[in-house]
């Protein structure tokens, strides 16, 4: 399809572009930032004046449920949540069941996705086998079959000699390990932060030290091995102070941070408040002023959902009971918006969090510059709206952000060039 966007404010991180132009697509790719090529006939037009037109979001942590628990959500739902947020493409962590350590998952997981047709799903492949932390996964064969990455999830790996063994495999295979960062068993049984607010409600609690252990740990087999490493999910300042420390010393190491840990602390668990339990926990608000520095500073790259989709049940139980977990892709995009409000960001290092920071960590594009894929989100950023969960696209509504009031609504997505998402099919 040959398409103009017309009169937007482009804003591409990749390239150094800020101004108001047009943008013309053809073949699934940009043909032209500016004025249109002669003789070139869009056959749709997108009248963009008032609104921002930037590159499609990267999420680097977004669990679709699929395979395996479909009663959650599906690759279907997910991605089509995900369009309708400005999000082109999605990291899919390899704690699927069964297991991505195989190229068979890997090629059904992008294979729903292209059925789909809303968003591009990349997947990481398993660090060891089954997750379980014992054997090396088959990283040369998930390399061979598109994986971006190897990760172990969340099953931590207790033998440091496994960890070493993995570390120089994927180095060996140029390949970057996505890491989570919790020692678990200092984490064992825990569902809060521990400190005042665990205590007053009687939660068992995660310290801080469960995460800056396991950073220290990874970081002394990362110096040894070489390996490019990525730190997942950081929540506590120590641990981001950490990382810029090994960043300046020229380790391969960058990070992201989930989008509701800059936002939420321990204090809006509130009276058991399920929505806010989270893996890593919410922690102090110094922790969280701490991740806002790093992200301005840049030793944070990346903005993530950490979408994990829940059904209804999932957070009824007592809290300690109830699954962790948010679903987060609908608010990535404004919760990072609603930074540049608040003066941390500007609106082009605000979307580069969300897309060229992210694209880059997996090793991806995401630019406007003629030639490169249009894969585009188009939001208009002064237009109102408040989140509810029968407004909700993804199947999980489980949202501590519900009822809140955002500022930033999408209109159009385009991934490869074709409209994913435009609200006036709503």
């Amino acid at each position: 399809m040959r398409l103009s966007i017309l009169g937007g404010r482009v804003i591409d991180p990749a390239n150094g572009i800020d101004r108001i132009t047009d943008l013309h697509i053809a073949s699934g790719k940009v043909l032209a930032v500016g004025e249109a090529p002669a003789g070139f006939e869009a056959g749709r037009v997108i009248d963009a004046r008032g609104q921002v037109v930037c590159p499609g979001l990267v999420d680097l942590q977004a669990r679709l449920r699929e395979p395996g628990q479909e009663n959650k959500a599906t690759i279907a739902s997910e991605t089509r949540a995900a369009a309708r947020a400005g999000i082109t493409t999605l990291v899919c962590p390899p704690d699927t069941d069964p297991v991505t350590d195989t190229p068979a998952v890997v090629d059904l997981i992008r294979h729903r996705a292209t059925q789909a047709g809303f968003a591009r799903v990349v997947s990481l492949g398993a660090l060891t086998k089954n997750l379980q932390g014992e054997q090396l996964a088959e990283m040369s064969a998930l390399k061979n079959a598109g994986c971006v990455g190897v990760s172990n999830a969340h099953h931590a790996i207790a033998s440091t000699e496994v960890m070493r063994r993995a570390m120089e495999y994927a180095a060996n295979q140029d390949m970057p390990v996505f890491l989570h960062a919790q020692d678990p068993w200092l984490a064992a049984g825990g569902c809060a932060h521990e400190g005042m607010v665990s205590v007053r409600l009687g939660l068992p609690g995660i310290p801080e030290a469960a995460e800056t252990i396991a950073v220290a740990r990874e970081l002394h087999l990362i110096e040894q091995t070489g390996v490019r490493a990525h730190f997942c999910q950081l929540s506590s300042e120590r641990a981001v102070n950490m990382i810029a420390r090994a960043q300046h010393d020229g380790l391969p190491v960058s990070a992201d941070v989930a989008a509701h840990q800059l936002f939420l602390t321990e204090m809006d668990i509130g009276f058991f408040d399920s929505h806010c339990h989270v893996q890593p926990p919410l922690r102090t608000q110094r922790d969280r002023d701490g991740l806002r520095e790093a992200l301005r500073r840049g030793s944070i790259s990346a903005i993530c959902s950490d979408h994990q989709p829940l059904d209804r049940d999932a957070k009824l139980a007592p809290f300690p009971s109830s699954e962790p977990g948010i679903s987060g892709l609908e608010t990535l995009l404004v919760l990072t918006l609603r930074l540049v409000d608040e003066g941390l960001l500007s609106l082009p290092q605000a979307i580069a969090c969300i897309s060229q920071g992210p694209a880059g960590i997996i090793g991806l594009s995401a630019g406007l510059g003629v030639g490169e894929r249009a894969d585009i989100c188009i939001f208009d950023p002064e237009q109102y709206w408040e989140l509810g969960a029968e407004g909700m696209a993804s199947q999980g509504k489980n949202s501590p952000f519900l009822g809140w009031e955002f500022k930033g609504r999408v209109t159009h997505t385009l991934l490869a060039g074709r409209l994913s998402f435009s609200s006036e099919s709503l």
